[in-house]
C-alpha cells in the first residue's frame, strides 16, 4: 500500500480507539445518553470520511497503468493521473484516477467507469437523500436537515438541477415495470382523474404592469392533471347504507371487512389533459387480465375530463362521484331553508337517498318545479336551475342501485387525496411560484416516492445512467440477485 493509504489505516485505528475510549472511559460515566449519541454521530461521519477515503486511495493504487485497448487493435498509453471532485455524504472528497491518452485516439479512463461515477460531482446517496426531503418539504427546508445533520452545505440550485436529472427515466421506469401478479389483485380495475391548480411564476416575457387591471389575477395558475390506477374486490352496499356513511351515523355490525384498493398508482403532471388520460390509459392496459371481470372511472362532473375519460378508457363504465353529487344537493339544500334550519339536513338525506336509488329524475323534477315557483333572477332560483342541470347533464353517470349492487365504487376519495396530498400539500406551500418544467419533475419524482417505488427507482436511473455514460452494464455486486433489476 501506499504512504496514504497506511497513513489512513493508521489514523482510523486510532480513531476507533478512542471511540471505544469514548463509551466506556470516565467520561461515558457522567454523559448523558443524548451527549453521547450526538458525539458518536459527529465521530461516526469522520470516520466514514477517513474510510471511503481510504477506499478511494486502495482502488486508485491499485489501478493498472499499462496499456489500454485502443480502436481497431491498438493499445492506447497511460497517459497522466487526473483527479475529480466527488461530494459524498460525509464531505468532499478527491478521486484520482489513471488517464490513458494518446493522439488520434479518444482518451481511455477505466476507474471512473468502474466506480460508476456520477455525471456530476455529487453522491447519489447524497442527492438522493436531498430529493426524498425535497418532495416531501421546501428546498430550503430540506437542506437546513442535510446542513444539520451531515454538516454539509448544499445550494438550492443544485438540488433543483438533479431533481431535473433524475426525474426524466420515471416514464421509462413505469413502461419497464413488471404487472402485479394476478394474485395480489382485486377483481375490479379502477381508474380515477382530476385536476388540482398549481400557482406558477409569471412569464419572463410578460411586460410588467403599474397595477392589475380589472380581470387580472394576482397570481398565474396551470391545472396539474393526477390520476390513479388500483384495483379492489367489490364490496355491495345499500343505498340506505351509503346514505348513513355520508351522514356518519352509527352503521350496523356487519361480518364483512371492507376491501382495501390493491397496488394503488398515482402520478401528476402539468402536460395536460390529453398526455395524463393516455399515460392513465397506458397504466390500466398494464394491470389487465384474466383476473379483471370489471372496470370503472371515476370522475367529478367536469365535461372536458369525462370526454378523456371516455376517448382514453372506452371499455369502462363512468361514475360520477358521489360525493360531488352530495356537495351540490347541500348547496341546493341551504338555497331552501338555509344554514341552520334543521329540516335542511333532513331534506338533504332523502334527495341523497333517492340518487342512491337510481331516483335522481325525482331530484330533478323537485328542483326544476322548486326554480320555476321564484324569480329567474333571484338567488334561490339559480341554485336550483344549477343543480337541476348539473344532475341531468351527468344522469347517464349515476345509476348508483346498479353500481351498488356490482359492489363498484362510487367516491373519488382516492383521487381527491392525490390532489390534495401528492399535489395541493407540496405546490400550494406558503410563498411557492413554480415554472412548469420545476413544477413537473418534483411531481413525478413526489409520485416515484408515493409509489413505493423509490429505492426501485434510483436504482433502475443509476443502471441506465451508467450504460449511458460508460456504454456497458452496471454490476453491482452487492445488490442482492432478488433485487436487482434486469439490464436490458
Amino acid at each position: 500500500m501506499s504512504f496514504n493509504s497506511t497513513q489512513i489505516i493508521h489514523e482510523l485505528r486510532a480513531d476507533f480507539e478512542q471511540l471505544i475510549e469514548l463509551v466506556t472511559g470516565p467520561e461515558s460515566q457522567t454523559a448523558t445518553l443524548n451527549q453521547m449519541e450526538r458525539s458518536l454521530f459527529r465521530r461516526v461521519l469522520r470516520l466514514g470520511f477517513k474510510l471511503l477515503q481510504l477506499f478511494l486511495t486502495t482502488r486508485t493504487h491499485a489501478e493498472s497503468h499499462a496499456p489500454q485497448p485502443g480502436a481497431h487493435g491498438t493499445t492506447v498509453p497511460y497517459h497522466s493521473q487526473k483527479a475529480v471532485d466527488y461530494f459524498s455524504i460525509f464531505g468532499k472528497l478527491e478521486v484520482e484516477h489513471a488517464y490513458f491518452y494518446q493522439s488520434g485516439q479518444p482518451g481511455r479512463a477505466p476507474l471512473p467507469s468502474e466506480l460508476s461515477l456520477p455525471e456530476r460531482c455529487y453522491s447519489d446517496l447524497l442527492m438522493e437523500s436531498a430529493e426524498l426531503l425535497a418532495v416531501d418539504s421546501a428546498y430550503d427546508k430540506g437542506l437546513e436537515v442535510i446542513a444539520r445533520l451531515l454538516g454539509l452545505t448544499l445550494s438550492e440550485a443544485a438540488v433543483e438541477t438533479m431533481v431535473a436529472d433524475d426525474s426524466q427515466a420515471v416514464k421509462a421506469f413505469y413502461t419497464q415495470k413488471p404487472p402485479f401478479p394476478a394474485e395480489e389483485e382485486g377483481r375490479l380495475l379502477v381508474a380515477q382523474a382530476d385536476g388540482k391548480v398549481v400557482p406558477m411564476v409569471r412569464s419572463e416575457t410578460a411586460t410588467p404592469k403599474a397595477r392589475r387591471e380589472k380581470g387580472d389575477k394576482k397570481t398565474h395558475k396551470k391545472e396539474a392533471i393526477a390520476v390513479a390506477v388500483y384495483t379492489i374486490e367489490p364490496y355491495l352496499r345499500t343505498p340506505q347504507a351509503v346514505v348513513d356513511a355520508l351522514f356518519k351515523k352509527e352503521p350496523p355490525p356487519v361480518l364483512d371487512v371492507r376491501p382495501t384498493p390493491c397496488h394503488k398508482q398515482i402520478f401528476a403532471s402539468l402536460d395536460g389533459k390529453e398526455a395524463a388520460l393516455k399515460r392513465l390509459a397506458t397504466w390500466t392496459a398494464r394491470r389487465e387480465g384474466p383476473h379483471i371481470v370489471q372496470r370503472v372511472a371515476l370522475t367529478d362532473g367536469a365535461l372536458a375530463l369525462q370526454k378523456h375519460m371516455q376517448t382514453k378508457l372506452p371499455g369502462f363504465s363512468l361514475v360520477l362521484d358521489i360525493i360531488h353529487v352530495d356537495e351540490y344537493v347541500w348547496k341546493a339544500g341551504t338555497a331552501i331553508y338555509g344554514e341552520t334550519d334543521p329540516q335542511r339536513s333532513k331534506w338533504v338525506e332523502n334527495q341523497l337517498l333517492e340518487i342512491l336509488s337510481s331516483h335522481t329524475d325525482k331530484v330533478i323534477e323537485e328542483l326544476e318545479t322548486r326554480a320555476s315557483k321564484v324569480t329567474k333572477r333571484s338567488k334561490a332560483g339559480k341554485v336550483f336551475r344549477q343543480v337541476a342541470n348539473y344532475f341531468r347533464r351527468n344522469l347517464r353517470y349515476m345509476d348508483y342501485a346498479e353500481y351498488l349492487r356490482q359492489g363498484w365504487p362510487i367516491g373519488t376519495g382516492v383521487i381527491e387525496g392525490v390532489c390534495r396530498h401528492l399535489v395541493k400539500d407540496r405546490m400550494e406551500l406558503s410563498g411557492m411560484r413554480w415554472t412548469v418544467a420545476g413544477a413537473g419533475d418534483l411531481l413525478a419524482l413526489r409520485a416515484v416516492n408515493e409509489n413505493g417505488d423509490w429505492e426501485e427507482y434510483h436504482q433502475y436511473r443509476r443502471i441506465q445512467r451508467h450504460k449511458k455514460l460508460y456504454h456497458k452494464p452496471l454490476i453491482e455486486s452487492w445488490v442482492d440477485q432478488a433485487e436487482r433489476l434486469e439490464i436490458n
